[in-house]
């Protein structure tokens, strides 16, 4: 049995969506296996952690497993009978000569009556009804492209093609993969609506990606060259000296790749940082050096 999301991710079951993705980014960026190399307990809480926001990180899921429609592995719980079941029975309170036992007012209840209707005249041909599908990616494989499959409520999977620089919320359409035609008809679409789980180091703004890199102090002071991730593996960077925290600097063409734009590219943000342990040299050529452009300001005043 799979846990419980919310104890998960560690919000209550009240909480706002803003909360949960909150709560997904600070665990994420605590347990992500880019970040733990080999720690196999880190990877399989951050799977875990990964599972828990498919499900209550999207609002239409997490309405339906609070109302117990399908369970933490998101599942299908069984469903009551309805009168539909035992439409035409001893049974059943809705049916009458008229023989409209179906009609309840849904549209695809309505939609099903006038494909009977038109079969009954044996010569219209209508084109399938579109299937609608939501497929949860993880940040680099929209930004990078990947191939992903959607499991249908037959048990049957279908292939979906993720171009690279997929966005969030975005629908990539299957012609021809939707419900069959009436007749002969063409069969419809599959509608797949993509939501992108956020990502622990970078942020994409239109094609390009941001990223905050922590830079050591010799760095800042003295330059030089630096490992940097992309969105397609690591890169080397230099770094001029005196490089303040808060500095940015641009890696061209290692934004977003998509085939009908040109490439956006990469900002990198510095952030200073000291070293962990205290420093006792260090604290001494800092003080010294303070000191002797302190004696350097009064010689300047006189």
């Amino acid at each position: 049995m799979s846990d419980d999301p919310y104890k998960v991710l560690g919000v209550d079951r009240n909480a706002s969506q803003d909360d949960i993705q909150k709560a997904y980014r600070k665990l994420a960026k605590k347990l992500h296996p880019d970040l733990n190399p080999g720690n196999k307990v880190a990877e399989e809480e951050f799977k875990k952690v990964s599972a828990a926001y498919d499900l209550v990180g999207d609002a239409d899921k997490r309405a339906r497993f609070d109302k117990g429609e399908i369970d933490a592995s998101g599942a299908e719980t069984p469903k009551r009978d309805y009168y539909r079941n035992y439409a035409g029975g001893d049974a059943d309170p809705y049916a009458n000569a008229g023989g409209y036992s179906d009609f309840s007012g849904d549209d695809e209840l309505f939609s099903a009556m006038f494909r009977r209707a038109s079969a009954s005249r044996g010569n219209v041909r209508m084109r399938g009804q579109d299937a609608h599908y939501h497929l949860v990616l993880d940040f680099l494989d929209a930004v990078n492209g990947a191939n992903r499959q959607v499991t249908l409520p037959d048990g049957s999977v279908l292939d979906v093609s993720i171009p690279a620089g997929t966005r969030d919320g975005q629908t990539l359409r299957l012609r021809g993969k939707g419900a069959a035609g009436l007749n002969g008809g063409t069969p419809g679409d599959a509608l797949v609506e993509v939501e992108i789980r956020p990502h622990p180091m970078f942020t994409r703004k239109g094609e390009d990606i941001h990223v905050e890199l922590q830079l050591p102090l010799a760095d800042a002071v003295l330059g030089g060259k630096i490992t940097v991730p992309t969105i397609d593996g690591t890169v080397t960077m230099t770094v001029p000296k005196w490089s303040n925290s808060g500095r940015t600097l641009r890696l061209k063409g290692k934004g977003i790749k998509r085939a009908d734009a040109a490439p956006g590219d990469e900002y990198v943000t510095l952030k200073l940082m000291l070293p962990e342990k205290p420093d006792a040299e260090l604290e001494r050529l800092v003080s010294e050096w303070q000191q002797g452009t302190g004696a350097a300001h009064h010689g300047t005043e006189a």
